[in-house]
């Protein structure tokens, strides 16, 4: 199960992933919002990146206006590691190398297009491991307050 959340600025994207989920039939949770009426991101970013952490759902897709501030809000929950993603390089070594768990993207920063191809890359590259994983646990190490 896919979590995926927005604000007012990533509203329209998000339309257009679902779509895809859909069409792909990966199953979703949708943590909102619902129309492009003014909302705070943290409180978005915040329940998909519980229900990633907690393993309710397996990843999360966050959209604002630019990604930014989905990817810091989502990355204060223990265990995210959100990135922010506007390119098919990013997407790809996100997950290959940092075993990313949230992708984020800006709603208006990149076409629907791209960002449907960016989400199929996300979810179906899966984590290298090897050395990467030493990098991964030093993360978890500062979260943790070991480092």
């Amino acid at each position: 199960m896919i979590a995926i959340g927005c604000d007012h600025g990533g509203f329209a994207l998000k339309k257009e992933i679902i779509q895809y989920l859909n069409d792909n039939h990966i199953e979703f949770k949708d943590f909102g919002t619902d129309s492009e009426a003014s909302v705070n991101y943290a409180p978005i970013a915040a329940a998909v990146g519980h229900s990633v952490a907690n393993g309710e759902c397996e990843k999360g897709i966050l959209i604002c206006g630019t990604g930014i501030g989905m990817s810091m809000a989502a990355n204060k929950v223990k265990g995210i590691r959100a990135a922010c993603c506007s390119d098919h390089f990013s997407a790809k070594f996100t997950r290959l190398h940092n075993d990313a768990n949230i992708l984020c993207m800006g709603g208006r920063v990149i076409g629907p297009g791209v960002a449907v191809e960016l989400v199929d890359l996300f979810l179906h590259t899966e984590f290298e491991g090897g050395r990467h994983a030493v990098r991964i646990a030093q993360i978890a190490d500062i979260e943790n307050g070991k480092l």
